[in-house]
């Protein structure tokens, strides 16, 4: 593994151990990813695409899904609306319609390429409500999360030279101020 790569390793398990503090991944989580491997590297979002960073952010989580069998999603860039590579049973299990598209480096970015080549039965989604999300590199994720979105800060602010925010879901509280409510 490259020096580099080590780093990034290194960046993701961190993040990792500190989202497990916190308590972040639970069993049947629908965690949404997004990420600018461009980022990444130090790049523009969009200009430097890479698959050798997106296996090592893929595998990363993948440990994570396993361990807490949670649905991992992936978002995808602008360029085919951000739509979100899952494994089917995610999207069957959920009800996400499916589309068709197949992402790739120069439309839906190497981490959901590199998803969609890994997983056993992918499919891609234009809508999902996620859980949480993980952003690496700013890419958005917003779009995909239930309401109301509520930012977790963490410690590791950089996975390699990308701004990483991370992002987990509340009920809305309605009624006004007579209402009680279960926080």
């Amino acid at each position: 593994m490259k020096k580099e790569f080590g780093k990034l390793k290194n960046d993701l398990e961190t993040l990792i151990a500190e989202l497990e503090e916190e308590k972040f991944f639970f069993e049947g989580q629908r965690l949404i990813i997004g990420c600018s491997t461009s980022e990444v590297i130090g790049e523009h979002i969009g200009k430097s695409s890479s698959l050798e960073v997106a296996e090592v952010i893929f595998d990363s989580l993948s440990t994570v899904r396993e361990k807490y069998d949670i649905h991992l999603m992936f978002q995808g860039c602008e360029h085919i609306n951000r739509a979100v590579t899952m494994d089917r049973g995610t999207s069957v299990q959920f009800g996400f319609d499916e589309v068709s598209v197949v992402p790739h480096r120069s439309a839906g970015g190497s981490l959901s390429e590199y998803a969609y080549q890994e997983m056993a039965d992918p499919v891609v989604a234009e809508f999902v409500t996620a859980d949480s999300g993980i952003d690496i590199g700013q890419t958005m994720i917003g779009m995909h999360l239930k309401h109301v979105a509520v930012p977790l800060r963490t410690n590791t602010r950089l996975i390699g030279e990308a701004v990483v925010t991370i992002a987990k879901t509340r009920p809305k509280l309605i009624g006004g101020p007579r209402a009680k409510y279960n926080t």
